[in-house]
């Protein structure tokens, strides 16, 4: 049996504003559902272990969410996440990162995310994200040095977005799509809140939480 570790942030603020933040819940049920339906095990850590932050309950009207929020055993494993730097990653053929805005915090500086990166990558195996999830990426460097982005086609959440949808390019600690570019990334940017996925060999990544699904689709065929 193919097996994915998705890791989510364990950040619950947005940096000092107070404003509450964490995983986005779309981000991480939509890609579930396709992996689980094709019988693909998922695990799921964070940055610290132990219950998820939520970056707000999302409606409950996609039955995708619905299914999944209202699920004992889904509830379970979201509130007693693993510890990254606990996880044996020998086991798993891929790893994926959730966006919502708690990853701009925690995720590029945390040194678990980047040797799970590059641990990843170097084993033959995928590494994936989606909306800000790609902010694992940020400072993810291989053995050789390079910036693991350099070169390659890559979708995040756009300046775009940041600005114009959600007002948060104040708030957030840089501009994700501006960092990976200055990291090399070939950013492949659509309109906003478009279903935009870039896949580059072993690297897929999706731009928002509209292109959830099609990053779990993508992940899918990669596996199989």
């Amino acid at each position: 049996m193919k097996k994915v570790l998705f890791v989510v942030t364990s950040c619950d603020q947005k940096g000092d504003t107070g404003i509450p933040t964490g995983f986005n819940l779309s981000e991480v049920t939509h890609p579930l559902s396709v992996l689980e339906g094709a019988g693909i095990r998922v695990d799921i850590a964070s940055i610290k272990g132990g219950a998820a932050p939520l970056d707000g309950l999302e409606d409950l009207n996609d039955p995708v969410n619905a299914k999944y929020w209202t699920d004992d055993e889904f509830r379970r494993k979201i509130e007693h996440t693993a510890n990254l730097e606990d996880v044996d990653l020998n086991p798993y053929d891929a790893i994926f990162f959730a966006g919502g805005h708690g990853t701009m915090w925690d995720f590029p500086e945390t040194p678990s995310v980047l040797s799970a990166i590059r641990e990843i990558y170097e084993d033959g195996k995928i590494v994936s994200a989606v909306c800000h999830g790609p902010a694992a990426f940020v400072n993810a460097t291989l053995s050789d040095g390079t910036y693991l982005v350099a070169g390659k086609k890559v979708a995040a959440f756009t300046n775009d977005e940041e600005e114009e949808e959600v007002q948060s390019t104040k708030v957030v600690p840089f501009l994700l799509a501006e960092a990976l570019e200055a990291r090399g990334a070939l950013h492949k940017q659509a309109p906003n809140w478009s279903n935009n996925t870039a896949v580059d060999d072993r690297l897929i990544t999706g731009q928002n939480p509209q292109s959830a699904s099609s990053v779990g689709k993508a992940l899918l065929t990669a596996l199989t």
